[in-house]
């Protein structure tokens, strides 16, 4: 099996298929590598496609309590994979908790412009549990999650977060894809879901705390969101506005695992958007078209 081995000395299981320019695939909190199964077929057409699993989930290792599960530790093992493959620059796509490792790579890595490792960034489903009014609610509750993970199992987090209100879209729409993606959600490392609950969701900070680092992205940015998916419908207007370089695309009548749920709309949007970064769209936003605030018309939530 290919792994790739951090610079803390954990390995990540990875797949690849196809070739040319890499396209890395980072998946969501309820998802693994397999969860890219849609995009790997059909970009692995014309990429260099590669989908791993996170720290914590099988075959990956499952660092034990005490190691690091942090959101600045998932972003480098982003990077880790990049380093282990010999990738010097890479379009990078993240779903929730893979975007969020997305969007904190960029801050150091999609700052240079076309000299940046990142080459472009799509985020989607970015955001649940950073408005300032849901901020400390979320972060108290993925810890109470993470405490439910370790007492009833991985099973637990299927029969309950893989039912959320996001979740119900794609179960109505591909009843077989639903059942799919929960039957594998069930099967994660409950040690390993549980520190990523509680390290990596339970402390993140929010993004409308990172407002001005997330504004030096100067790198081609696809913003993708469910119109159902509600804990992420203002934070991806907040990236659009902030960062100059972004594009937004609301997928209709969708929840939060967008990928799945809509993977010939994912897969249309996804490579327009490749197929215009690569014949040098900067997707600069002229000045007369931006907002006088990022915030919207109703100011800054954090006052």
């Amino acid at each position: 099996m290919p792994f790739v081995t951090t610079d803390d000395g954990v390995q990540l299981y990875f797949e690849e298929a196809g070739s040319g320019t890499p396209l890395i695939f980072v998946h969501e909190f309820a998802g693994d590598h397999r969860s890219w199964e849609p995009q790997m077929r059909y970009f692995a057409r014309r990429y260099r496609c590669i989908a791993y699993s996170a720290r914590g989930y099988p075959p990956s290792d499952v660092p034990g309590p005490g190691q690091d599960y942090s959101q600045a530790r998932v972003w480098r093992d982003v990077l880790a994979v990049m380093d282990g493959l010999q990738i010097a620059q890479a379009h990078l796509v993240g779903l929730s908790m893979g975007a969020f490792a997305c969007l904190h790579l960029g801050l150091h890595h999609a700052t240079q412009g076309p000299a940046s490792r990142a080459l472009s960034l799509t985020l989607a489903g970015c955001g649940t549990g950073s408005h300032p009014a849901v901020h400390a609610e979320f972060k108290a509750q993925s810890k109470v999650l993470a405490h439910d993970i370790e007492t009833l199992g991985a099973d637990h987090l299927a029969r309950t977060y893989g039912m959320g209100p996001s979740r119900l879209q794609f179960k109505a729409k591909d009843p077989r894809g639903y059942d799919e993606f929960n039957h594998h959600l069930a099967g994660h490392s409950a040690v390993g879901s549980a520190l990523t609950s509680r390290g990596y969701q339970g402390e993140r900070p929010s993004l409308y705390a990172l407002t001005d680092q997330i504004a030096q992205i100067n790198v081609p940015t696809l913003i993708m969101t469910g119109d159902e998916d509600e804990p992420c419908l203002e934070p991806s207007l907040l990236l659009k506005r902030t960062i100059s370089t972004a594009v937004l695309a609301v997928l209709p009548g969708s929840g939060h695992a967008i990928n799945l749920e809509e993977p010939m709309l994912f897969n249309q949007l996804l490579a327009d958007f490749l197929a215009q970064v690569k014949e040098g769209h900067a997707f600069e936003r002229p000045l007369a078209t931006r907002p006088t605030s990022i915030w919207g018309p109703g100011g800054d939530p954090r006052r």
